[in-house]
């Protein structure tokens, strides 16, 4: 197994995934744990100094006028991740708690929040042991660190809150005793530098980015296999065309298609036929497919940004040299958190399109994708989930950026939202996941209207999968199982795989940049 070494080396977003998957290891190096011990170090100077410097001898938030005694201090530190664990709702995923335990110690590791090394060694036996806190999903406005969702992830220290172990919840106390380890008396500054930061924002701007990433993969894979069933023309994803409006995700996306549909016996076959031109949901796949590629770059970018930050407040860079600043402020990811919300709604948008435009009974196809329309309803009702999906999406497109509600009696007067904005825009992808899965059923069944004919390579290889799980339509059954089985190839990247083994295979070229990669 490969080390990461935190707070020296730069953390991808790939990288962080591999860590909360077991696939890496996060460690303490020596050059790292320098940086840490000489950090915490220059806190205790401040503590004895008796010099004021907010959290570590003064109140927080309103009370930062109010002095702290020497032998107080580290009560202070556990008296905020109690007071401040008011989290509320259904647990995160162990995951995402998990990612949040990962970048929180990237942070700290970089030696400017004063935490002990004793104290990120816990920490990292959490993460290292599949130990991971309870969460509660609301609670954080994004801006004075995700405060309360960190309160809570770290509660555990204290031998506090729960844990998960396995698929359990467990008292953290207990799971602490059973693993003959003590509660953490936290010393001057832990515990505001555990809580300050945008943890709880980034871990699921790490997930947005990788499941945004494999919805638009999808979608070009599933809009190529529905433009096949329509018989729609792959001249518009001629290189040249996207070299003079040069836009990196259009240009992404049009060799991808191009590369998709090279080879299609269904594509030569109306190659000379009068159709001018075909709907924009399959025409213009290369700009809107490739618009939300473009956000999905920012998003990356900005995530990585953060990912190597440190957002703890205040940040000490010596005994003598302290900044009370705004680095916790969860703005700069909550404004690409929306944007990408709007983009992975517009791959609903097109997706449903390209439903309705399948079941119309236009370019050769019958009509609701089924020979016996009347008796049979066919392919009718799936596209209404569709709908309703990607109406519900768009309910959840309003920014939660735009907002900002005072609190901490007005000390913290605009605040992010962007916990907000990282949980909503995971609701819209998995909405994405469900419509896609539909358009992959009306895609796969159109398809076989066309035979004898065969697709292009990889196209007949995910239809071959398709048609593994669920059979060609011929009478009317519950289509909600078709669904969730199509659903299960997309969220496992069963579909993704046999896709990149065909592209492997035949030599096919499906991602010709390494910049639209999470590593």
């Amino acid at each position: 197994m490969n080390d990461f070494n935190y707070g020296v080396e730069h953390l991808s977003i790939g990288t962080a995934l591999d860590i909360a998957s077991g696939k890496v290891r996060g460690v303490i190096n020596h050059d790292s744990a320098e940086k840490i011990t000489t950090s915490w170090k220059e806190v205790e100077k401040i503590v004895h100094a008796q010099k004021p410097v907010y959290g570590i001898n003064t109140g927080f938030g309103p009370l930062c006028d109010t002095s702290i005694s020497e032998k107080d201090t580290s009560l202070l530190q556990s008296n905020i991740l109690k007071s401040h664990s008011v989290g509320v709702g259904k647990p995160i995923s162990q995951e995402v708690a998990k990612l949040m335990l990962i970048t929180k110690v990237q942070a700290l590791a970089q030696g400017y929040s004063g935490i002990s090394p004793k104290t990120l060694e816990r920490v990292i036996w959490h993460i290292d042991n599949d130990v991971i806190p309870v969460v509660p999903e609301k609670g954080s406005v994004g801006a004075s660190g995700d405060l309360a969702p960190l309160a809570h992830l770290f509660l555990p220290l204290l031998g506090l809150g729960e844990v998960f172990v396995g698929d359990g919840k467990h008292p953290a106390g207990k799971i602490l005793q059973q693993h003959n380890l003590e509660p953490l008396v936290l010393g001057p500054k832990e515990g505001l530098a555990l809580i300050n930061g945008t943890q709880f924002i980034l871990a699921f701007a790490i997930k947005a980015v990788e499941r945004l990433n494999n919805a638009l993969n999808m979608a070009d894979l599933i809009g190529a296999m529905s433009l096949e069933g329509l018989m729609g023309s792959s001249r518009p994803f001629d290189a040249r065309l996207h070299a003079i409006r040069p836009y990196k995700g259009t240009m992404h996306v049009a060799q991808r298609l191009a590369a998709l549909l090279d080879g299609s016996a269904v594509n030569c076959a109306h190659a000379d036929c009068n159709r001018v031109q075909d709907p924009y949901s399959l025409r213009c796949m290369p700009q809107v497919h490739g618009a939300s590629r473009n956000a999905w770059l920012h998003l990356k970018e900005l995530t990585e940004v953060e990912l190597n930050s440190v957002t703890d407040n205040p940040v000490v860079f010596s005994a003598e040299d302290t900044i009370s600043g705004g680095n916790f402020h969860g703005q700069p990811l909550a404004l690409p958190l929306d944007y990408a919300t709007v983009a992975a709604a517009e791959l609903g948008n097109i997706s449903d399109r390209r439903c309705y435009l399948m079941s119309e009974g236009r370019y050769g196809l019958p009509k609701l994708l089924t020979n016996g329309a009347g008796l049979n309803s066919g392919l009718m009702i799936p596209q209404y989930t569709t709908a309703a999906l990607v109406t519900e999406n768009k309910t959840l497109c309003f920014p939660a950026s735009a907002d900002s509600v005072p609190t901490s009696l007005g000390q913290e007067d605009h605040v992010s939202m962007g916990s907000i904005s990282g949980r909503k825009l995971h609701i819209v992808l998995d909405n994405i996941e469900y419509i896609q899965a539909i358009e992959l059923l009306y895609a796969s069944q159109a398809l076989d209207f066309r035979r004898p004919l065969l697709s292009a390579p990889v196209i007949e290889a995910c239809h071959q999968l398709v048609r593994k799980h669920v059979p060609f339509i011929n009478e009317d059954r519950i289509f909600s199982e078709d669904i969730n089985a199509l659903h299960q190839l997309i969220i496992s990247g069963e579909l993704l795989q046999v896709a990149d083994n065909a592209a492997k295979k035949h030599n096919i070229n499906l991602n010709n940049d390494d910049e639209f990669g999470i590593y």
